[in-house]
């Protein structure tokens, strides 16, 4: 059973868009070509969806968290709060961090 301290940052920072996307990235075995078929839209339209995914991705830090967004990860995994939710908290928290 995944335990919350698995979850890498990055995944967290996703929206469910993003995380389908890769779903069905894998389920093309990666084909671009095939996934833009499924789409409906062009091959370079979806080079572009990738590569900006890619980016925000490589954006996200992978720093230690604090006791509150552990908390709120945990949460998040026990089903206690919406991911969306505790995405958006998250964002507040660091905004009124810094």
């Amino acid at each position: 059973m995944l335990k919350y301290n698995d979850i890498p940052n990055w995944i967290l920072k996703l929206n469910l868009d993003e995380l389908e996307f890769i779903r069905k990235i894998i389920v093309n075995s990666g084909s671009l070509k095939e996934l833009a078929k499924e789409y409906n839209i062009t091959y370079p339209t979806i080079r572009n969806k990738l590569n900006k995914l890619i980016e925000k991705i490589n954006s996200s830090n992978e720093e230690n968290q604090d006791e509150y967004i552990e908390k709120i990860k945990k949460l998040t995994l026990e089903d206690k709060i919406d991911l969306d939710v505790a995405k958006e908290l998250i964002k507040e928290y660091k905004l009124i961090k810094k």
